[in-house]
């Protein structure tokens, strides 16, 4: 099949990428004229501004959105005056699904398709292809199934789940048409809220066993330091590359993120490299609002997303009127941070 591919960053590059190697022609756009000109040097067809990428594509016309939410909008703003009734627009970023559900009315009156299309895989889905969350009208999901096909990573060596055998299909594929419009994004927004939950256990966990040699430190006796009863019980120098590597074969925890923690590990064990701070794209947040809509608990994703805040400063005020407090109550000074 042709598509328009507009964004070409981490991910979309890599989309392109893959649905070329699997003889999918693909006309893409950027702002960055030069992230252009690499893919047009990979056989992509590279245009200069998005009338060009209407005109060299074929009615009706598939154009795959990979831009960040905040932008979605505006792209849309600028393309819309060049597509016409019976194309298709999919956003595969990691939209609102409020967003999507409004987007999709709009464009169905001009007789435009709109799929929303979570979209995971991150800079590993050229390798291991795309999971795919969709949402939108069966016609146009159904009309670009070679596409969604070719962008996930298939059954490959993945044991079927038990009972699955007579189940049809495409989830064992990697990608799923989840419903109506919203309902792709709607899924991925939860998907990313678990993410957090998922890497938060996995940092507390390793935090815990990079502490476990306490015991050995010198510790000042004070009125402001907790004692420490059982020294004797924190004398552990761990190697958590190795700990990450023992819990990737077998383990119950064992999994993508697993893997990955242990390559991070193995690469710099004091992760020298990164600060702590860790940023949100928005997901998280979206998935505790519908929760509190729906009145479901989610004290775990919830945990996980303010500690994102902690990481960034966010708490640093209410830190120092705690602070502040334990002076005013007791006379307590702040002890001095540890080299």
């Amino acid at each position: 099949m042709q598509i328009g591919m507009i964004g070409l960053g981490r991910m979309g590059a890599n989309m392109v990428r893959r649905l070329m190697q699997q003889g999918h022609e693909c006309v893409v756009y950027d702002h960055d004229a030069e992230a252009v000109s690499r893919m047009t040097e990979e056989g992509a067809s590279g245009c200069a501004g998005l009338d060009e990428l209407a005109s060299r594509l074929t009615a009706p016309r598939a154009v795959w959105l990979m831009v960040p939410a905040a932008v979605v909008d505006p792209a849309l703003d600028d393309l819309i005056g060049h597509l016409a009734p019976g194309d298709v627009l999919i956003d595969g970023g990691n939209s609102y699904y409020i967003d999507d559900i409004r987007r999709a009315q709009e464009l169905s009156a001009q007789g435009i398709a709109y799929l929303d299309v979570g979209t995971s895989g991150g800079v590993w889905g050229l390798e291991r292809g795309y999971c795919m969350m969709i949402g939108g009208p069966h016609e146009a999901v159904q009309h670009l199934d070679p596409i969604f096909k070719a962008q996930a990573p298939g059954i490959g060596t993945i044991a079927r789940t038990p009972g699955r055998e007579a189940t049809k299909g495409t989830a064992e594929e990697g990608y799923l048409h989840c419903g109506p419009s919203g309902a792709g994004h709607f899924v991925k927004m939860v998907h990313n809220g678990i993410e957090y939950g998922l890497m938060a256990a996995y940092a507390e966990g390793m935090n815990i066993l990079q502490h476990a040699n306490v015991g050995k430190q010198d510790r000042e006796d004070s009125a402001e330091t907790t004692p420490l009863r059982n020294p004797e019980a924190h004398q552990y120098d761990l190697n958590l590359a190795d700990v990450a590597e023992v819990w990737r074969r077998g383990s119950v925890i064992a999994s993508w993120l697993l893997d990955l923690t242990a390559i991070a590990l193995a690469d710099d064990p004091q992760l020298a490299d990164f600060s702590g701070r860790v940023s949100d794209s928005g997901e998280g947040r979206w998935t505790l609002l519908a929760a509190i809509e729906q009145g479901t608990p989610a004290p775990v994703l919830s945990s996980a997303l303010y500690e994102r805040f902690s990481s960034r400063g966010e708490g640093e005020f209410a830190n120092k009127l705690l602070s502040a407090m334990r002076f005013q109550f007791g006379g307590h000074h702040e002890l001095p941070d540890k080299e």
